[in-house]
């Protein structure tokens, strides 16, 4: 193992930056020499790889987003170009692939193996913590917090003024944000892809003579529609009486400072990914399960998203918030 290249694929998630740098000194530790693909499976496509030493991470850790840049490239998926982009990398003498990314990524750098190209190793980046065979995902922690921040901001604005929102998050297919967000930050209603929330359900809870809510936050999943959120508020609004506003949090959460966990789970998963293509693994995903670092395969790509939400969560939110 002498050359290897590092590349973000996909959304950027906060934590890359960490994984990078984890990567390329790690590979340096053991004399190897890295390159850096930009804009992701298109930086192949380009032939625009750059050498990395460990100066050329210096100062990134406790930047969001990504130094490589990340893209969906969409001509990968084409086998024609796969086959350029394997001709080029032998012509480079790399020996090895780190992929950053989700499910997408991972599939890009298996393609790439099984028809002749490096070896592979993947590293789970989404702020979805929605990817398969790992409880953990890279800019999960930072993206929570940034969603409870934003939560915390204009609960202050509700209570003062007595009104309602909906607070939307991101979340494609899975609720692992809104659930920790929503319990974290007091919300009355929780609602997620995973579980169907009866609209009547949440008017009535919050119309409840028990106890009638003068304020109120609902933590929304976007749940594959970004803005749906908006529709919903007019709904509530005619059950209820009550004038709701709505706050979508989209991009924000994708951006800032990644947390202390961010940060040191990337680092263990860059040091871990370089290690096991030392050790003549590949086709595996570095993965976070019950608190230990593993080495997963990488999951089917028609196996659907991660989804298993612990329903005692919401349960747990339904007795703090009467």
């Amino acid at each position: 193992m002498k050359k290897i290249i590092v590349l973000t694929s996909g959304g950027d998630a906060p934590g890359m930056n960490a994984a990078i740098r984890a990567v390329v000194r790690s590979a340096h530790y053991y004399g190897i020499q890295s390159f850096g693909s930009q804009l992701g499976f298109q930086g192949l496509v380009d032939k625009n790889l750059i050498p990395l030493q460990p100066e050329s991470v210096a100062n990134c850790i406790q930047h969001g987003g990504t130094i490589l840049k990340a893209e969906r490239c969409l001509p990968f998926y084409e086998k024609s170009t796969r086959d350029e982009c394997r001709k080029f990398l032998k012509q480079m003498e790399i020996d090895g692939i780190v992929v950053i990314g989700g499910n997408g990524s991972f599939r890009g750098g298996a393609l790439l193996e099984q028809e002749g190209g490096p070896p592979a190793i993947g590293i789970p980046g989404t702020i979805d913590n929605d990817i398969p065979g790992t409880d953990y995902t890279i800019g999960f922690d930072t993206a929570r917090n940034t969603a409870l921040d934003a939560i915390d901001r204009i609960r202050d604005t509700a209570s003062s003024h007595n009104r309602h929102f909906l607070v939307e998050v991101m979340g494609r297919t899975s609720g692992f944000l809104a659930v920790d967000v929503g319990i974290a930050g007091g919300a009355e209603v929780i609602i997620i892809p995973e579980f169907e929330t009866p609209i009547t359900a949440i008017a009535q809870k919050l119309t409840s003579p028990k106890r009638p809510k003068s304020s109120s936050i609902i933590v929304v999943a976007e749940a594959d529609h970004p803005g749906w959120s908006m529709q919903l508020g007019k709904e509530l609004s005619e059950l209820t009486k009550l004038n709701f506003r709505v706050c979508i949090l989209g991009h924000t959460q994708r951006g800032g400072t990644p947390t202390l966990i961010d940060r040191k789970i990337a680092s263990q998963m860059g040091f871990m990914a370089v290690t096991a293509l030392r050790d003549g693994i590949s086709s595996k995903m570095v993965a976070m399960n019950r608190d230990q670092m593993t080495l997963e395969p990488f999951p089917d790509v028609d196996a659907p998203a991660r989804t298993v939400i612990d329903r005692n969560l919401l349960e747990l939110n339904e007795v703090l918030c009467l």
